[in-house]
């Protein structure tokens, strides 16, 4: 779904005869840094499933096994 330019228009114009031309600019100052906030957080999250995959990766140190002694 893809907002063409008339759509968006439509959008701002509606916006605006909702909360008026001074409430506007913060209403978009305060969705830009939810949008940020989100996307800091939703990082955060992709980094810590990243390092809990590695962890679990790093191959576990085997002891190779004792080669049998020839039996007489």
């Amino acid at each position: 779904m893809n907002l063409g330019m008339p759509e968006i228009l439509v959008i701002l114009l509606v916006a605006l005869l909702i909360f008026g031309p001074k409430k506007l600019p913060e209403l978009g100052r305060s969705l830009g840094q939810s949008i940020r906030e989100f996307k800091r957080g939703a990082q955060e999250i992709r980094e810590e499933l990243e390092r809990s995959v590695e962890v679990k990766e790093e191959p576990k140190p085997t002891q190779a096994p004792k080669a049998e002694e020839p039996k007489a």
